[in-house]
C-alpha cells in the first residue's frame, strides 16, 4: 500500500484584497495514495507541467498542461497522480465575496462551477501564455490578470460569450480623470483596486473601461508612462541608468532593464549611446 502524499508547495507570487496568485508545486507520484482535501477559496488554477486526476463533486477530470482546474468554495476534492510524478499549477484564488462581484460583472447568474476542469483550449491560450509569462518576471500586473482570467473562465463555463458594452458617458469621464491623474503623479503608488475605487467603478469594469477607451490595460499605461519618461531622461541627463530607474518607480534594475527592452528594442545604455550617436 502507497504512502499518503504530502501537501503540494505553494509560494504565493502576488496578493490583494480578496485575491492570491501562487506557484504550486507537487512532487507526488504513483506511490502516493491521495488524500481528501477542500477548497478554501474560489480556485482557478492553470497546470503548467505534468499531469494528475482530479476529482471533486462537479466530475472526475485528467489534468494537463493547458488545462484549468476548477474549485468552488468549501468543495471537497482529491488530486492523485496514478501514472507518473509531479505536476507545476499557477493557482489563483478568490475569497468568495471576490469572486461573487467578479462573476457578476462577467454576466454569470450562478456563482459555482458546474465542471472540474476547462481542457486546454484557444479562448484560454492568452491568458495562460501570460501567467507563464508573469511568473517568469515579465511586467504584467497579477491583479489585472487574476481579475482577467476569472472572467473568461466564468463565462468559458457557464458557457457566456464576453459582454460587449459601450462605454457610458459617466464611465468615460471617470476613466479620463484617472488617465489625468496617471499622467499628474506618474512615480505614486497605484493599482487596479486603488484606481477603480477611486473612479467608483468595480475593478473588473474599471479595467474592461479603461482598456476599451484607451486601448492598454491600466498597469500597461502607467508602465509605459514610466518608461517614456525614463527615456527622455537617458536621453538628456547623465545620470546612472540605476538612478534614473529607481526615480522613475522601477524597483531594481532587472526589472527596469527587462521593461526598457520590451518596449523599445533596446537596452538602456544601447538607447543612450544611440541618442548621443543621433546628436
Amino acid at each position: 500500500m502507497g504512502k499518503i502524499a504530502a501537501s503540494p508547495a505553494s509560494r504565493v507570487i502576488a496578493q490583494g484584497a480578496g485575491w492570491t496568485v501562487s506557484d504550486v508545486v507537487c512532487t507526488s507520484g504513483p506511490r502516493d495514495r491521495p488524500f481528501e482535501e477542500q477548497h478554501a477559496r474560489f480556485s482557478i488554477a492553470i497546470v503548467t507541467a505534468g499531469s494528475f486526476q482530479y476529482r471533486s463533486a462537479s466530475g472526475r477530470a485528467l489534468m494537463a498542461p493547458g488545462s484549468i482546474l476548477l474549485g468552488n468554495y468549501g468543495q471537497s476534492f482529491e488530486c492523485g497522480h496514478e501514472h507518473g510524478v509531479g505536476d507545476r499549477c499557477i493557482a489563483f484564488r478568490f475569497a468568495p465575496e471576490r469572486f461573487e462581484r467578479i462573476a457578476a460583472g462577467a454576466g454569470a447568474r450562478a456563482l459555482e462551477f458546474g465542471v472540474p476542469r476547462l481542457p486546454a483550449m484557444r479562448e484560454t491560450s492568452c491568458v495562460i501564455a501570460q501567467a507563464c509569462a508573469a511568473r517568469a518576471g515579465a511586467s504584467i500586473s497579477w491583479e489585472e490578470l487574476a481579475i482577467q482570467a476569472a472572467a473568461r473562465v466564468i463565462q468559458i463555463a457557464a458557457g457566456l460569450q464576453p459582454i460587449q458594452r459601450h462605454a457610458p458617458p459617466s464611465a468615460e469621464a471617470r476613466v479620463t480623470r484617472s488617465v489625468r491623474y496617471i499622467e499628474r503623479h506618474p512615480l505614486a503608488e497605484m493599482n487596479l483596486t486603488s484606481l477603480a475605487r477611486e473612479a467608483g467603478l468595480s475593478p473588473y469594469h474599471f479595467l474592461r473601461t479603461f482598456q476599451r477607451l484607451t486601448g492598454v490595460t491600466p498597469h500597461r499605461f502607467i508602465l509605459r508612462n514610466r518608461l517614456r519618461e525614463a527615456a527622455l531622461r537617458l536621453a538628456s541627463r547623465p545620470d546612472r541608468v540605476l538612478d534614473i530607474a529607481l526615480d522613475c518607480g522601477f524597483g531594481d534594475v532587472s526589472n527596469f532593464n527587462h521593461a526598457f527592452r520590451a518596449e523599445f528594442g533596446m537596452t538602456p545604455v544601447a538607447y543612450r549611446k544611440l541618442y548621443l550617436a543621433i546628436l
